[in-house]
């Protein structure tokens, strides 16, 4: 198995153990990147310099006999909203390349550096992160490692490209209405969005600040646990991020679901899509020893509700520069920010009391169940330029309604672990698996469990 393939566990454990050099993880994954992007298109920047020089300093520290950190040499990238020393923060935009470059790297880079993970560069992405894609109209579209000719899905698809294509063994995205499970499906990765509040947010550039989540996305349960816990942690730069102790989630994954009670969501959430994504959730649900379905009330009021917040928090976001250089705005991306400007007050104020509601409604079904699995996607990676697709029954805008199914689970900042399967047709799904508001560990269990039954699996696409 080559440095591409390798889970981040298994590189940093062998870096540790100077069996591998960081150099070499580095030299190849570059070299890849080389070969690649070209043609899948997942890196707007590659920081090779800064790369060479992290891993050299690893492996000097290792040779001085220095305690590594727990992603020594595991190579990342990310998406391109977040803060990078030296480098503009574009967030997918044509206007923000005109910002002065960051002098600082974003806090989530930095603790992952902190860990001794070595960042390779910035990620294509939707243009400020509203779009399900993963085609930007100034940077090109990203593509599917697994056929070229279809999406990676967005916002976080070069995050989605560049681990499903080898480019990479870690990325970071973020999830505002399902931006990193979407490209989890379409690519056929693990993808973590985290409770919201649980992950800083300072250094990225942000979209909805009311549903705005920053995870990673990854080829495997245990590198996406490795991940997370070397970026948890509280932040008093964002005041959505929770004052709460660190838990120990790696260890965890070994305790297997013993007890968990697992339910698959019905209704909204199991028809009118393509016949595979369903069978996915079944064949996760068995392994998982259940068969019982429940049902999410009023799941397409939420979903609507969910729209109005995003537009008006997007829109008065971009306010100033919708008015000062619209032309250079995506025309798809700048319509839907303009007409959130135009939302009343009064609708607004209706979608956070239906909000507030369906928050409560959902914390009853974790009152009798752990654990609640959905598609993550209604249908597998469309055509690039795809326009439209079938939607119980209907032909429908692809863009805005690819995250019909996670658009809901944001609305109300719960955490999910989205799993993929492959071999259920050409193209690889995802299934969600829900927990409660901070039970992280337990939707990562899970998909452990379902990766080492081999129900569950994400290889890279060389």
């Amino acid at each position: 198995m080559t440095p591409l393939e390798m889970p981040a566990r298994e590189i940093a454990r062998q870096v540790q153990s100077g069996a591998l050099s960081a150099v070499a993880v580095v030299e190849t994954h570059l070299a890849r990147i080389a070969a690649a992007n070209p043609t899948l298109n997942a890196y707007t920047e590659v920081t090779a310099t800064r790369a060479l020089a992290k891993a050299r300093d690893i492996d000097a520290r290792r040779m001085r006999g220095e305690k590594l950190g727990a992603l020594a040499g595991v190579p990342f990238a990310v998406k391109n909203l977040f803060d990078i020393a030296g480098l503009p923060t574009r967030a997918g935009s044509k206007i923000n390349r005109d910002l002065p470059p960051a002098e600082t790297d974003g806090a989530l880079v930095a603790r992952m550096d902190a860990a001794d993970a070595v960042l390779l560069g910035a990620l294509n992405m939707g243009e400020y992160a509203y779009d399900f894609t993963g085609e930007n109209v100034h940077d090109g579209a990203s593509r599917n490692p697994h056929d070229t000719s279809r999406m990676t899905g967005g916002s976080s698809g070069g995050s989605g490209g560049a681990v499903a294509g080898g480019m990479a063994t870690i990325a970071l995205g973020s999830d505002t209405n399902g931006s990193i499970r979407v490209p989890a499906s379409f690519c056929g990765l693990f993808g973590l969005k985290p409770t919201f509040g649980r992950l800083t947010r300072h250094g990225s550039f942000p979209f909805v600040g009311a549903f705005d989540h920053l995870g990673p996305l990854a080829r495997s349960a245990g590198d996406l646990a490795l991940a997370y816990d070397a970026m948890q942690g509280p932040d008093a730069n964002d005041r959505a991020c929770a004052q709460r102790s660190l838990e120990a989630t790696l260890p965890t994954l070994e305790s297997g679901i013993g007890g968990l009670r697992v339910a698959s969501l019905g209704g909204y959430f199991g028809a009118g899509g393509e016949a595979i994504v369903y069978e996915a959730v079944r064949r996760c649900a068995e392994a998982l020893g259940t068969k019982q379905t429940v049902e999410m009330p009023q799941v397409h009021r939420a979903r609507a509700a969910a729209f109005v917040v995003t537009n008006v928090e997007g829109g008065q976001l971009h306010l100033e520069r919708l008015r000062k250089r619209a032309a250079d705005f995506d025309p798809a991306t700048r319509d839907r920010l303009i007409a959130g400007n135009l939302v009343p007050g009064a609708w607004y104020m209706q979608a956070q009391r239906v909000r507030s509601w369906f928050q409560g409604e959902v914390a009853k079904l974790f009152e009798k169940f752990d654990l609640l699995l959905a598609p993550a996607t209604p249908c597998a990676a469309p055509a690039l330029g795809q326009q439209t697709f079938t939607l119980n029954g209907q032909e429908m805008l692809l863009r805005p309604n690819i995250g019909v199914y996670t658009q809901p689970i944001s609305f109300v900042g719960l955490p999910v672990v989205a799993v993929p399967l492959h071999g259920l047709g050409p193209l690889p799904v995802a299934v969600q698996i829900i927990a409660a508001p901070w039970r992280e560990d337990l939707a990562l269990r899970a998909a452990h469990f379902l990766e080492t039954a081999g129900v569950v699996r994400a290889p890279v696409a060389l």
